[in-house]
């Protein structure tokens, strides 16, 4: 079952963010209601009768051939064949190289419904988004004319090659190496877990890979980044030799089965040609700017699946029948039973916060970009500390939602043919790749919180105090409260690192319950304006009022854990584990 919620989503630009958010930024001050609603509604159309089809077949998984090329699932070429002619492949992409240039909101809606729909296809999208944000960034303007526009228009999609087998989160210990020839490099190594790393959905593949130069220093210092084109790309910008470097298997996985996910050996011959972005051993920070947007874009993913997750045990519960719920008559559909509607409630209340979150860290994003003066460097720096705690508990709460939903299937939850199963598969990854949720975790501790003493997120809880109720009042407090614990100095870096993961998760049902109360003052101030469903504005300021009873009471929980636990876990022994 597909919802595409475009409804939903609709009401949280117009009246929880507001349009004016970022219509005062001059590149989007066209964009008006009615153009919002155009994207959206057409966005959802595709969504709807394109993407969404394909998505359980596509469980099947992609199929590797022995000459080393790759078969996406039947309808997935198409499929993205049609997100390119309808331009939708650029929508994010400046107009100099063949993009549409929305406003990251517009943009981010638009990912939920897609990932929603299908992330398996979708993700070739967010990573090929990402590689056109690096180079628009940090390439060259040959680079960016030469490669940027036909990934814009989704005739070519791109990758990012960081991971090798003994290089993960350690990226000082990767050894592929990039050796001068002229006006380019020849790249010799492997890569592992390249996401689309080969498919059949596109007319060429640019790999954006992590290498090392002969004479680099050792460690991240020395760590250069590479255009890898799987074809060469001729003068006039028509399609040259194939390249040296070949998939030599994919990935059999938990989830996200339809997207391939390769192992690429660069050099089986001469060397793979490559070229050089930017300046040599400058390649962590242009590729860090790729994963910041594709950590955010795994925020959405998170979203996106616990509302896929979410619609489809909904629709579940509206048709079976079992037993008699209490209060109910016989026949009554299992949603009246008090368990199920609780279930239900709560995944739609995380849900409906955690959409209006994602949509405000589009608008800092945009405006830590666009805007100007002190009011941009403050934007920077929300946008940079919304980007962990997105991408990490809305993560965690995808596979939680997704958890949920097979619960509310009961037994035929545990059943591939319903479906439930892949969406609980599919989220599994996502607290995983673009960084593990402790990566994020440690990100928000000691890069986002120590560096700067607080100030960031006491700016942050400052804007939270401002719109607060009594009940979001008492998690604000316990939040400062945390915060204070933290930066009182009495933590060694091994006691901030065991706590930060419940920091992180803390400071996320904090925000979600910022949301949620933003939600429901918005219901209720257009009850009396008569543009929407009266039903819908009263649901969502039942489900507002189910968040602060099932959900923000968290805050005070993962407080007592920050506040008490990290002694008990460097108590612990390494050798104990097994005693």
């Amino acid at each position: 079952m597909y919802n595409a919620d475009e409804n939903d989503i609709r009401f949280a630009i117009r009246h929880v963010i507001g349009l004016e958010t970022f219509t005062d930024l001059a590149p989007f001050a066209d964009y008006d209601a009615d153009i919002c609603d155009a994207v959206l509604s057409e966005a959802a159309k595709l969504a709807t009768e394109v993407i969404a089809p394909i998505n359980q077949t596509g469980d099947a998984g992609s199929t590797w051939h022995s000459d080393g090329t790759v078969t996406t699932p039947p309808g997935y070429a198409e499929a993205f064949k049609a997100l390119g002619d309808g331009g939708w492949t650029g929508i994010g992409t400046a107009e100099d190289y063949g993009g549409q240039n929305m406003p990251a909101i517009l943009c981010a809606a638009t990912r939920e419904m897609w990932h929603s729909a299908n992330m398996g296809l979708a993700l070739c999208h967010l990573l090929t988004e990402g590689l056109i944000h690096a180079l628009q960034t940090s390439a060259s303007e040959d680079q960016k004319q030469t490669y940027v526009r036909p990934m814009a228009e989704g005739r070519w999609t791109g990758t990012m090659n960081l991971t090798e087998s003994q290089a993960g989160t350690d990226l000082a210990a990767i050894r592929t190496q990039a050796v001068p020839e002229g006006d380019h490099y020849l790249i010799s190594g492997q890569k592992i877990f390249i996401t689309y790393g080969e498919h059949d959905m596109s007319e060429n593949i640019v790999h954006l890979v992590l290498a090392r130069t002969p004479d680099a220093p050792a460690g991240v210092k020395g760590i250069s980044v590479f255009i890898v084109p799987k074809f060469l790309v001729n003068e006039d910008g028509s399609l040259g030799a194939l390249n040296d470097v070949k998939c030599v298997s994919i990935e059999h996985k938990l989830g996200i089965n339809g997207s391939p996910t390769a192992v690429l050996q660069y050099g089986e011959n001469k060397g793979a040609i490559g070229y050089l972005v930017g300046a040599e051993n400058q390649g962590l920070n242009i590729m860090f700017n790729m994963m910041n947007h594709a950590r955010f874009g795994v925020g959405i993913q998170g979203l996106s699946i616990a509302n896929r997750a979410y619609y489809q045990a909904l629709a579940y519960a509206q048709e079976r029948r079992q037993g008699t719920p209490i209060g109910g008559k016989e026949g009554d559909a299992i949603i009246h039973h008090p368990d199920v509607m609780r279930l239900l409630a709560t995944m739609r209340a995380e849900i409906e916060a955690m959409r209006p979150l994602a949509l405000y860290g589009a608008t800092a994003l945009d405006r830590g970009h666009l805007d100007a003066g002190e009011s941009k460097s403050s934007w920077q720096t929300r946008a940079e500390l919304m980007v962990p705690i997105i991408k990490g508990w809305m993560t965690e709460r995808s596979f939680g939602i997704a958890s949920d939903g097979v619960q509310v299937h009961g037994g035929m939850g545990f059943i591939e043919e319903t479906g439930a199963a892949q969406h609980l598969r599919d989220a599994r990854i996502l607290t995983i790749y673009e960084g593990t949720t402790a990566i994020q975790a440690n990100d928000l501790m000691f890069r986002k919180t120590l560096r700067d003493q607080g100030v960031a997120v006491r700016e942050l809880i400052e804007d939270i105090r401002k719109d607060a109720d009594k009940t979001l009042l008492t998690a604000v407090a316990d939040a400062e409260t945390v915060l204070d614990h933290i930066l009182k100095g009495g933590l060694s870096t091994r006691d901030a690192a065991a706590i930060s993961v419940p920091y992180l998760m803390l400071l996320g049902y904090l925000t979600g319950g910022w949301m949620a109360l933003k939600n429901k003052r918005a219901a209720i101030a257009q009850q009396d304006a008569g543009t929407w469903d009266a039903n819908f504005l009263k649901a969502k300021i039942a489900h507002a009022d189910v968040y602060a009873a099932h959900s923000l009471p968290q805050v005070a929980a993962l407080a007592q854990t920050i506040l008490n636990g990290s002694n008990s876990i460097e108590a612990m022994d390494a050798s104990w584990f097994d005693s």
